[in-house]
Parts: structure tokens; sequence; C-alpha cells
């Protein structure tokens, strides 16, 4: 199992920006993401990159041309860059984790964005 740990969040308002991000234990991962969740919602996928097959990016609709997911491979860290931020975001912001070779999806614990006036 991958340990991951996100950090980042914070109170900002409508329109604002926050750039999140996670560190995981190892560095062999053959793909990260994020996904979020409120009290009200199932968890919901945000966006993914693959280090398989010459790596790919993909986001939720929700968020495309407003979020940037990129990864560090010197430092071993996953960041989100979130702009232009609504309320709507408002939510748990989780980092997702698989390790090479393996089926097994890691979870952190997550940060907290809430974006309020």
């Amino acid at each position: 199992q991958v340990q991951l740990v996100e950090s980042g969040g914070g109170l900002v308002q409508p329109g604002g920006s926050l750039n999140l991000s996670c560190a995981p234990s190892i560095s062999d991962l053959s793909r990260m993401g994020w996904y979020r969740q409120t009290p009200q919602k199932q968890r919901e996928w945000v966006a993914t990159i693959t280090n398989a097959g010459g790596g790919s990016i993909t986001y939720a609709d929700s968020v495309r041309g407003r979020f940037v997911i990129s990864r560090d491979n010197v430092k071993n860290i996953l960041y989100l860059q979130m702009n232009n931020l609504k309320p709507d975001d408002t939510a748990l912001y989780i980092c997702n984790a698989r390790a090479r070779g393996s089926v097994l999806e890691s979870w952190g614990q997550g940060t907290q964005v809430t974006v309020s006036s």
C-alpha cells in the first residue's frame, strides 16, 4: 500500500486559485490522481495522470480548463493547480495512486478546499 500525504487546501474566494500537493511514499507508480468528496455527494473523480504508454492526462468535465494536474518526478510530488475556483468546488480533495504492477488503489486522508466569499 502506498502512503499518500496531501497539503495545500484552504479557504479561497470565488475566482481564486489554490495549488494542492500530494507526496507518495514510493515513486514507482503507474497512475496518480485526484478525487473530491462532500457530505452530500459520492466521491467524484477530478483528474488522473498516468505513466503507462507514454503518459496521459485526463480531467472531469467539471474542472477541464480550470484545473491542471502535474507530477514532479524529481521531487516525487503530485500537484493540482486549481484556478477560477467556484463554490461548487468546495470539497475534501483526496489523492489516489496505484503502484506499478499492482491492482490495489491507495488513498490519502484528503485536504479541505472551501470556496466562499
